[in-house]
């Protein structure tokens, strides 16, 4: 149990480690004098017994101060906290020179520590597999070990500056191995049994711990902030993200799957993990198999007696000795952003969507690829989709007002502003071919997809029709097609189609329809009309062998046919004139 005298010893001793003289390449890792206020205060928490213990384990500094219940930002310098504890464990600080090391290269233990290695300090911890440590095979499968958090951040934000992102602050996310967990959990079973009855342990074991996850974005947050000039945020669509690949699977991690269905089948009904223990001893501990919970990501909050749960794994302790770290990969990257506008389509040769059959071009262009292909560049982005809100079809124009229009922004690295949207409409607009015309473009949030979807079936279209009928055109005909309101048609999968749709029947509303003449033509007129968004104008026109009924051929009492059709008006709230 640690005394009043020993609390003294610790603290003098950390005072004692403030002088401590640094080279020249360490010079750059010397803490401020609060940073070794903050350092010292932590380090007086901790049994240094139990740190020399831990260490002798294979267990980095870090992780010893996250499983005592030590919290705040002390993770970032490793080294330097190991040096506090240097007057009391009596071990050489390891100064970390190094070079970079192809996985599988034979190597000179110089080659990573140029000095004095310490037998306390492991090379790779156990339990967070270098993580803390800031130690990691990079994507060249490079060894890379970093003195502190502060030259990993640096490392980082080179690469975010690489990748020419304009950003206002940003959210970094780290991705660890599950495996890190479980150790932790053998560890701190071994704690709870060999250090559960002194004082210093009964205090911390009710306190919070940080994770290793926590304890990394704890260390890299504020370096990065200063080096990247911006504040991070937990809502920033900008984000960096860290993701550590558990190194090659030992013979344990191979059949930790068969040993978790074991520990389930044997459920001893203990009161807690740490009384089922069985096996050899280690410094007067008995340890061997041992059946741990899961903890929870995040802090974790760790019960009196750390009780056993149903979703149980099992390990043996000690750990076994970690020759390699995590795999490190890095990625920076922007959430999706949207642009929202209307499009105009004037040619009768243009998909909305890149169509091919049978690795053949269908049309001269599509809608998706002409406004696309000139936002790309304009945002710098990795790719985009195009959503719309319906679509009609290749030889089908879309006029009026237009048809609303999403573009996904995949990984934008500039942000376009209200000009640079201008210029791009401008851009599209004065296109050779005039093929296409968008308005309205405007930067819109995830709640575009709402603005799209909202009213997807209620909303309403009108449609302009040239239809030609085997007989002359009557007022009769008229009278009968203007007095048609809200009439309900029903309409069968239409045949050109059911190649690709389900035969279903399906109910749809003409609310309006009038007729208008075409001068020198008694056969020829154009049908204008509303419907229920989804109803299929060529089929209602001429029944489609009457699969739909009513239609405008049955109405009239004749042959009718569609020959060209436009879309005049696409009934929706979203991206008008404002």
């Amino acid at each position: 149990m640690l005394d009043e005298t020993g609390d003294t010893r610790v603290i003098n001793d950390c005072e004692a480690a403030a002088k401590v003289s640094f080279s020249d390449d360490d010079r750059r890792m010397i803490p401020g004098e609060e940073d070794m206020r903050i350092l010292s205060d932590a380090a007086s928490k901790v049994s240094p017994e139990a740190v020399k213990d831990l260490l002798s384990l294979g267990i980095c500094i870090g992780c010893i101060f996250r499983l005592s219940g030590v919290r705040g930002h002390i993770f970032a310098r490793p080294l330097i906290l190991l040096s506090i504890f240097n007057p009391v464990i009596g071990e050489p600080t390891d100064s970390n020179t190094h070079r970079p090391t192809r996985i599988g290269e034979n190597k000179d233990p110089g080659a990573v520590h140029s000095s004095q290695e310490s037998e306390c300090e492991p090379v790779i911890c156990s339990i967070c597999l270098g993580v803390l440590q800031f130690t990691y095979f990079d994507d060249q499968k490079m060894l890379v070990k970093k003195d502190s958090a502060d030259e990993l951040a640096a490392t980082i934000a080179n690469l975010v500056k690489k990748e020419g992102h304009e950003f206002d602050d940003f959210s970094l996310e780290v991705s660890i191995p599950s495996v890190i967990t479980e150790n932790e959990n053998v560890v701190l079973f071994y704690m709870k049994k060999k250090y559960g009855s002194e004082q210093w342990f009964q205090e911390k074991i009710q306190s919070e711990r940080i994770s290793a996850k926590d304890a990394l974005k704890l260390s890299l947050c504020s370096p990065l902030e200063k080096l990247l000039g911006v504040k991070s945020s937990v809502s920033s669509t900008f984000r960096i993200r860290l993701t550590y690949a558990p190194p090659g699977a030992s013979r344990k991690n191979q059949n930790i799957t068969e040993k978790r269905q074991e520990c389930k089948r044997r459920k001893t009904g203990t009161k807690n993990s740490f009384s089922t223990v069985h096996g050899s001893f280690i410094d007067g501990i008995e340890c061997s198999e041992v059946t741990t919970s899961k903890a929870d990501a995040g802090i974790r909050k760790p019960s009196d007696g750390l009780e056993d749960h149903e979703n149980s794994d099992c390990f043996k302790f000690p750990l076994e000795k970690v020759n390699q770290p995590c795999h490190l990969e890095f990625h920076c990257y922007r959430t999706h952003i949207y642009i929202g506008g209307r499009y105009l389509k004037y040619s009768r040769n243009v998909s909305q969507t890149r169509w091919y059959i049978d690795d053949e071009r269908m049309g001269e262009a599509s809608v998706e690829e002409i406004i696309g292909s000139n936002i790309l560049p304009m945002c710098l982005c990795d790719n985009y989709k195009f959503h719309a809100a319906g679509r009609e079809d290749i030889n089908v124009r879309m006029l009026g007002s237009g048809r609303p229009f999403l573009v996904e922004i995949q990984n934008s690295r500039h942000v376009p502003s209200e000009a640079l949207l201008k210029e791009i409409e401008v851009k599209i607009n004065n296109l050779e071919n005039k093929l296409v015309k968008v308005k309205n473009l405007k930067l819109v949030g995830s709640h575009g997809w709402s603005l799209m979807q909202e009213g997807e079936e209620e909303k309403q279209k009108q449609y302009a029709a040239l239809v030609w009928i085997d007989r002359l055109l009557t007022d009769e005909d008229m009278q009968a097609i203007s007095s048609s309101k809200d009439m309900q048609i029903l309409q069968r999968t239409p045949i050109r189609v059911l190649h690709r749709r389900s035969p279903l029947e399906r109910e749809k509303i003409i609310h309006w329809m009038k007729i208008e003449k075409i001068a020198g033509s008694s056969q020829y007129f154009l049908l204008h009309l509303c419907t229920q968004a989804g109803t299929y104008i060529k089929e209602f026109v001429h029944g489609d062998l009457g699969r739909t009924h009513p239609s405008v051929g049955s109405i009239l009492g004749c042959r009718a046919e569609i020959l060209q059709l436009d879309v005049t008006d696409v009934k929706m709230d979203c991206f008008l004139d404002e």
